[in-house]
């Protein structure tokens, strides 16, 4: 064998490493972008041979869970994206525009009571979801699981069903887009011009992969984001001296409610409230992408949490302040509210028809180039929301195995060219049944997030089912939902009512009495048609694999889990202290924090069919016997084969050993038995004197927990 160190041309006629690299590193930019595309041959091959190799009928979930697991889908959002996809993610064309159609049916007192309801149900969701892709932060996310905490028929049904909304709202988006240029320019024969513009440029975004995306949505989101605070602003000052006189003209005058009393705040009684609910579910859409980011996600146990916090307050402002505002500005028996081309005219926007009862000007239009910003970033998201949904099924093999393949820069590339193509279907712009045409493709959706976070909340109830059955405790979550399963409850219910009031006015839609019969059977089907494809889809799936609904103590709850360890979340605070304005670092280093000795150790297990677990106590004081033990910071799980072992089969001759170091070393601290340690072990600080040991302020840790056995 050669000598590397030693290596030269006169002794060896094979090319060095060196020379390999300096090759690589000279190759042409085509070459370049040509490799780019294929799979990185470092990369694990996420379908297992059991699964791929499987024949017959019958379906293996542990291999499904294992390729969503091992995705090879690269981590390169970070918490600044996530963010911004959360608060300004899905303000789109279903507030700026489709509000005004939803303030013509209801009333602004519908239009309000609807988005609160529908937002305080958005949130019981987000966080269920937060929740889950904390803990399992792979590839399909929501549709995944499904399949693994509800039944994998169901699983599929719903992957579909996203899949085929977004697929579905990518043409009509960069057909909306085309639309808003009409605003500008009334010349319909550039329609296709612009379809080509639009859509060119979203698939090129797509195509700088995850980071590409991240990026652009972060842009489009801030713009969104400014509008509507500014239009907040503007509306509060049309509001307190935009009034006029009896013969229309502007006097300067306090409007207050004055339109809630005049035309009034109801419109069209209970089925105008239950229309409108339909319409703040189309607002809302798009919501739930924060959790299929996590799988692209730098760090989600940091950036998930705090991004599914800002959803609170988008909902609270972006949707509910500014909508009050509208509905304080423009009566809802305005003729252009309902004489909008589709749902991106801005000519049918509340907002632009605030502004232009109020005689400003040049608002208009700029609230219509925000409306077309919000139409391409409802398209970028299409892109991307349907191709990971199509890769992750194809993972699962519930779609064609070719939609699986992932490049090495982490992009679902023929998922993107199917959804790209798709996107072809927006010259249908440029005929004259382009109506009629994107209406029935808006139908195949038209439930989709509804199902979508009904799902949600059922998985997640069904997860904290078998997470307690399993013997687990809430204290092992990352992240835990602020509003637990009763908030999960709340939002399944309340999807279940809104499908209920759906039903009801596609069957009886307002103003039914002036329709005639075919046009109520097109609007129910156009209304409804998303739930009987469902249906079929589900029991023909069900049908040919035969999978069954999950019992709780089936679920599978450990592949794909995400496990934190602590040596790698320690450098990780540090590095963020390092980070640290000096404002911060003065603040936190005034206070001198008390400080907490590990004092115990003790073996739990609340039955005798209950796996084992080891529960650290610590003391700030531990020679002080009167002070109460706090168990806040370490609680582990012995892991299988051990934890199938009931506290009356002790398996163990002699107790297992706990080993307690520091996260720079391996050499133990404290190496005590399980069941009678006693030790003074200085572990960390309370930062913040609420009584609990700061992750951010261990300087020792619980990293590492031994368990010795010997079964005679």
């Amino acid at each position: 064998m050669e000598d590397k160190k030693t290596w030269s041309p006169e002794s060896s006629s094979n090319p060095s490493a060196y020379e390999t690299d300096m090759h690589n590193v000279h190759r042409t930019f085509a070459r370049r972008l040509a490799e780019s595309f294929k799979r990185d041959p470092h990369a694990s091959v996420t379908r297992s041979a059991s699964f791929s190799a499987s024949d017959g009928k019958g379906y293996d979930a542990e291999a499904a869970a294992q390729a969503t697991a091992l995705s090879p889908l690269l981590r390169r959002l970070k918490g600044r994206h996530l963010q911004m996809i959360a608060i300004g993610g899905s303000i789109g064309t279903g507030l700026f525009v489709g509000s005004g159609k939803a303030l013509a049916y209801g009333g602004p007192a519908s239009l309000l009571l609807a988005f609160s309801l529908t937002g305080c149900m958005m949130y019981c969701t987000v966080q269920a979801l937060g929740e889950l892709a904390v803990l399992f932060p792979v590839a399909g996310s929501f549709a995944s699981y499904s399949t693994r905490f509800l039944d994998p028929a169901w699983g599929f049904a719903m992957g579909w069903n996203y899949a085929l909304n977004w697929l579905t709202v990518l043409p009509l988006e960069i057909v909306s887009a085309s639309i808003t240029v009409d605003y500008w320019v009334q010349n319909v024969s550039l329609n296709a011009a612009w379809v080509s513009i639009f859509l060119v440029l979203i698939v090129l975004i797509n195509f700088f992969g995850v980071k590409g995306y991240g990026e652009a949505e972060f842009i489009f989101s801030v713009i969104k984001v400014t509008a509507v605070i500014g239009y907040i602003l503007l509306g509060v000052l049309i509001n307190i001296m935009g009034g006029v006189d009896s013969a229309g003209r502007p006097n300067a005058s306090y409007l207050g409610f004055r339109l809630w009393h005049h035309p009034g705040a109801f419109h069209n009684g209970f089925k105008g409230l239950c229309s409108t609910f339909v319409t703040a579910a189309f607002a809302f859409a798009g919501t739930e992408l924060v959790g299929l980011a996590a799988a692209e996600t730098e760090n989600p146990r940091k950036a998930l949490p705090t991004a599914i916090k800002q959803v609170f307050w988008r909902i609270t402002l972006f949707y509910v302040v500014s909508l009050l505002l509208v509905g304080t500005l423009v009566p809802y028996d305005d003729p252009r509210l309902l004489n909008g081309r589709n749902s991106a005219d801005a000519k049918a926007s509340p907002f632009v028809i605030s502004i232009q009862n109020a005689g400003i000007e040049v608002l208009p239009s700029v609230m219509n180039c925000v409306i077309m910003i919000s139409v391409l970033s409802v398209g970028n998201s299409a892109i991307y929301g349907s191709s990971r949904t199509l890769a992750a099924l194809a993972e699962q093999r519930q779609a064609p195995a070719f939609l699986a393949y992932i490049d090495r820069k982490g992009r679902p590339l023929y998922a993107i060219i199917v959804a790209s193509v798709l996107g072809l279907l927006g010259y249908l712009a440029a005929t004259q049944k382009q109506q009629d045409a994107f209406n029935w493709m808006l139908a195949l959706s038209g439930l989709s997030s509804i199902l979508t976070w009904a799902s949600i909340c059922l998985a997640h109830i069904r997860f904290r089912h078998a997470w307690a059955i399993q013997g687990h405790s809430l204290d092992e979550l990352a992240f835990r939902s602020p509003v637990g399963t009763i908030g999960s409850w709340v939002g399944f219910i309340f999807n279940m009512l809104v499908l209920i009031g759906q039903f009801w006015t596609g069957f009886a839609p307002v103003g039914w009495q002036n329709m005639s019969v075919s046009d109520r059977i097109s609007n129910f089907f156009q209304a409804y048609l998303a739930a009987p494809i469902v249906v079929l889809m589900y029991l023909g799936y069900k049908t040919y694999m035969k999978t069954h609904v999950l019992l709780a103590r089936d679920m599978d709850l450990f592949t794909g889990k995400r496990e934190f360890n602590v040596r790698v979340l320690v450098a990780e605070e540090k590095a963020d202290r390092k980070r640290w304005p000096r404002w911060k670092k003065l603040y936190k280093f005034l206070p001198r924090s008390p400080r907490f000795h590990l004092h115990r150790f003790v073996a739990l297990s609340t039955s005798a069919s209950q796996p084992w677990k080891i529960q650290a106590y610590f003391r700030q004081n531990p020679s002080d016997t009167s002070q109460p033990d706090t168990s806040h910071g370490v609680s582990h799980t012995i892991p299988p084969p051990y934890s199938a072992a009931p506290r009356s089969a002790n398996p163990w001759k002699s107790p297992p050993t706990v080993s307690v170091q520091r996260a720079s070393s391996s050499k133990p601290l404290v190496s005590a038995s399980l069941l009678n340690a006693e030790s003074d072990v200085d572990v960390g600080d309370d930062d913040d004197g609420d009584g609990d040991i700061e992750p951010d302020a261990f300087d020792v840790v619980v990293s590492t927990i031994k368990l010795s056995r010997s079964v005679g």
